[in-house]
């Protein structure tokens, strides 16, 4: 994935130059919340866990429900992270900010209020870069969504719907986790736009270790504010399509809420402001409510807590503390190994998928073969299996000595290919990497010829048998030469080095053909 996160504006471009694409004559206007579940073992103002799975309402403490004679303490663990996140997409961490009581009544939020911010957020600001429409090419506009603000509040519970004979079932266990609300501006104008920044955002979350970004169980979850107006005209009225927990469902919910607006403006209606669903059996937005504004929600500050106050020391210790960050990362993997734009870019499409690539290169030596495997055979088999990249059985110095022998001819590609296979079904941890590599092509009988002698044996016999070869290619035909090469592989039994034989070939032949 095309991921850098920078601190200022991201270069222009000719596509950007050209304005942005138009739906039907529309100009489409995207905004996205993120909701980025925080990776704490307790909740942002109780002890209670935020481990999932748990049975219903065995996670909730009185705490959490604001029970009478309870007060909410901030989680430290909370609050860094929202530092680091800062710090990342270089914003303003406020020196003072302020919890506030959201109020509004809904079932599975029994005390009636969310604790969040909302006049001063813990992170105000920043920016986020990323590339659309990027490939293995090259190709690819990049483009820079500013930062609104991030700040810290509660979740709410849950309300389960099914298996509970028409009523309503609500489970408290999520009440009370911390959660990081990333709100972005407005700079979003298609589907592909802000999917490519929701999965850069989910990259540098998972990154920078604040949120394990699990979709499914929604510890990262986004909602869309999307409206449309004519070029140059103000703003639209928006809606927003709420807890969007998949990129895929992302696009397809943007997509389909544009062409919603369109038909409905078109056909002389007007758009109300509304909190609406996305489906995807039917691939259609539904309303949900009305969208409230901030009066609706009479903020106020916490009266049980007090202002949230970080040093300058807090943050540089936050900071000293921070994993170089995946746009700097590929930057030197460019400048140092001399990998493509692309192939960097595909290392750091996670933490761990960069420790592995520098592993591999640091026990094979050759960066832009250890690039190669990993997004080819490796990501290949992983996909296949739906494993992690740190889940992969074969360790990354075996993967390393593999290439090794690869780059100094000991076997061919297709035989490392074999090899690899071979590996990967038994496990291959890094004790005695080489010589477990050794004793795989052995085993298979890949090593490729060495020898000299035998091999010009092989050459001089291969000429002799071959006189029409020999003479088609002494005439220009280099399909002719190709099938010389290809008699030498099969009497060496595959052993011959390919580009060895070629070269002995043609010394053979005196150089000659097309």
């Amino acid at each position: 994935m095309n991921t850098k996160v920078t601190k200022g504006p991201a270069p222009a471009s000719a596509a950007a130059a050209a304005g942005p694409a138009l739906v039907r004559g529309w100009e489409v206007v995207i905004g996205l919340e993120t909701h980025a579940q925080l990776s704490t073992v307790s909740k942002i103002f109780s002890g209670a866990s935020t481990a999932f799975g748990a049975e219903p309402n065995t996670q909730a403490c009185a705490l959490d429900l604001a029970l009478p004679g309870t007060l909410p303490v901030p989680n430290r663990g909370a609050v860094e992270r929202a530092i680091r996140f800062g710090i990342a997409v270089g914003a303003k961490v406020a020196p003072m900010s302020i919890f506030a009581r959201k109020n509004y009544f809904y079932p599975d939020l029994p005390k009636g209020y969310q604790i969040s911010q909302y006049e001063i957020p813990v992170v105000q600001g920043g920016t986020m870069s990323f590339v659309v429409g990027g490939g293995s090419n090259g190709a690819g506009t990049t483009k820079t969504v500013r930062l609104t603000r991030a700040h810290l509040e509660e979740d709410a519970g849950k309300s389960l719907h099914e298996d509970y004979h028409g009523m309503t079932g609500i489970d408290l266990n999520r009440a009370g986790t911390p959660l990081l609300e990333i709100v972005s501006e407005p700079d979003m104008r298609s589907s592909a736009e802000a999917v490519e920044y929701a999965r850069a955002l989910h990259t540098l979350v998972v990154w920078l270790g604040i949120c394990d970004g699990n979709m499914q169980e929604g510890s990262f979850r986004c909602d869309a504010n999307v409206s449309i107006r004519r070029p140059g005209a103000p703003f639209g009225t928006r809606r927003e399509i709420k807890n969007l927990n998949s990129f895929r469902f992302l696009q397809q919910a943007i997509d389909a809420e544009v062409q919603w607006q369109i038909e409905r403006l078109e056909d002389g209606l007007a758009i109300e402001q509304a909190t609406v669903l996305f489906d995807p059996a039917t691939g259609q937005t539904r309303a949900m409510r009305t969208k409230e504004d901030a009066h609706d929600y009479r903020y106020f500050p916490d009266p049980d807590l007090p202002p949230l106050v970080i040093a300058p020391e807090w943050v540089e210790r936050v900071r000293a503390a921070m994993p170089e960050l995946p746009g700097a990362m590929a930057e030197r993997f460019q400048r140092d190994d001399g990998l493509p734009a692309y192939d960097a870019a595909m290392m750091t499409q996670s933490l761990a998928f960069a420790r592995c690539y520098e592993a591999v290169r640091a026990a094979s030596g050759q960066p832009k073969l250890a690039a190669n495997w990993l997004m080819g055979e490796v990501s290949k088999r992983l996909n296949a299996e739906e494993r992690a990249i740190d889940a992969m059985p074969v360790a990354p110095a075996v993967l390393g000595a593999l290439i090794r022998r690869v780059a100094d001819g000991t076997v061919s590609n297709n035989g490392a290919r074999q090899v690899f296979e071979a590996l990967w079904a038994e496990g291959a941890d890094s004790t005695d990497a080489a010589a477990r590599v050794d004793a795989q092509i052995d085993a298979l009988g890949l090593r490729q010829m060495n020898d000299a002698g035998a091999l010009e044996a092989i050459v001089d016999e291969v000429i002799a048998a071959n006189a029409k070869s020999v003479q088609e290619f002494r005439a220009g035909k280099d399909k002719a030469f190709n099938a010389l090469v290809g008699q030498v592989m099969k009497a060496s039994k595959g052993k011959a080095n390919p580009a060895q034989a070629g070269e002995l070939l043609r010394q053979r032949l005196g150089g000659a053909g097309g």
